[in-house]
């Protein structure tokens, strides 16, 4: 498998980029990286590292576009950037997928007017996997489409059911509404029609509306929303997650010394938990409904959570995921 990397993608770059690399080379025995990146930059990371010199392939890029750029602008302006270089590896069939912790809105961009949409989706969507107290669950979409039509929301689900049929092997996954209520009436008019086609949908396992508070269990494999709930949802299950560990952390400085003993009991289940909710773990989100394996890691990831995002794309590539997503739609059509 060759996988095209933003070696310049991330907060963290190229320095997280280049040593997560090398771990998923480690760790994968059948896959080789195209690295897009100043190709002086880029040497002088990998020279750091010990490793097999044919499973590396530096693609000189001298421009890299910012999180401050605008995504069409930087795209077309910037031809020689990193980003560019590693979605047009894609589209030119030399890889089989690409991995970017860059500007989210300039990959997410590239991905569409690059690589191109699957034949029959309307809107591609981001669709991370989350830890619930019950298991993992999806929310598609989180940020690629704020402002949604209700068949969209169909399409999210079905792509939705796929991927995680493949990666999960679960059968008949269960699908939810995100949304204010559980009653059928409640929400705005994309939610109310939205509710309406997903209950027809035959051929998913629709459960209907799902309310913010049932997100953690972990008990609906997949949650469909327009881009800006679902982003607003990841970003305070993240930071709730992140503030409760805190918390934690803080009772536990000014607890009496029995209580201190207590939590060192609990060490191992602190750590488990931690563990659980860390995005790093779960590396990135793959851009469902583009003809390629596009998966975007987080921006702030370090040198693991790159490392996982490949492990990732590895998951996407080898279940077949796009061709099965290829095959739903153009049967549609």
């Amino acid at each position: 498998m060759k996988i095209a990397i933003d070696g310049m993608g991330g907060d963290n770059a190229p320095v997280a980029v280049i040593e997560g690399s090398i771990q998923a080379l480690k760790a994968y025995d059948d896959i080789q990286l195209y690295i897009t990146g100043p190709e002086e930059v880029l040497n002088l990371e990998l020279a750091k590292y010990t490793y097999p010199k044919e499973k590396v392939i530096i693609v000189d890029a001298k421009e890299v576009i910012s999180p401050n750029e605008h995504p069409v602008m930087a795209l077309r302006k910037k031809k020689d950037s990193s980003i560019v270089k590693a979605l047009n590896l894609v589209k030119e069939g030399i890889c089989d997928a690409v991995v970017s912790g860059g500007s989210t809105g300039a990959f997410l961009a590239g991905c569409t007017l690059i690589v191109g949409r699957v034949k029959g989706i309307e809107r591609p969507a981001l669709a991370p996997i989350m830890p619930g107290r019950r298991g993992k669950f999806m929310i598609v979409d989180v940020g690629a489409n704020v402002d949604c039509k209700p068949s969209f929301l169909v399409q999210f689900a079905k792509m939705g059911k796929i991927y995680y049929q493949k990666v999960f092997s679960v059968e008949n996954p269960t699908i939810g509404l995100i949304n204010i209520g559980e009653e059928e009436e409640k929400g705005n008019e994309l939610t109310k029609a939205a509710f309406k086609l997903l209950k027809e949908e035959s051929s998913i396992n629709f459960k209907g509306n799902i309310e913010p508070r049932e997100i953690p269990t972990g008990d609906t494999n997949i949650l469909v929303s327009d881009g800006f709930v679902g982003n607003t949802a990841l970003k305070m299950y993240e930071g709730s997650a992140s503030s409760i560990l805190g918390i934690i952390k803080d009772e536990v400085l000014k607890s009496s010394i029995i209580s201190k003993i207590g939590v060192v009991l609990l060490k191992p289940v602190l750590k488990n938990i931690m563990k659980k909710f860390d995005y790093k773990e779960y590396g990135g989100a793959p851009f469902l409904g583009v003809d390629g394996i596009c998966i975007k890691a987080h921006g702030s990831s370090d040198a693991r959570a790159f490392k996982n995002s490949i492990k990732q794309t590895k998951i996407f590539y080898d279940n077949n995921v796009l061709k099965d997503i290829r095959n739903e739609f153009s049967s549609e059509n």
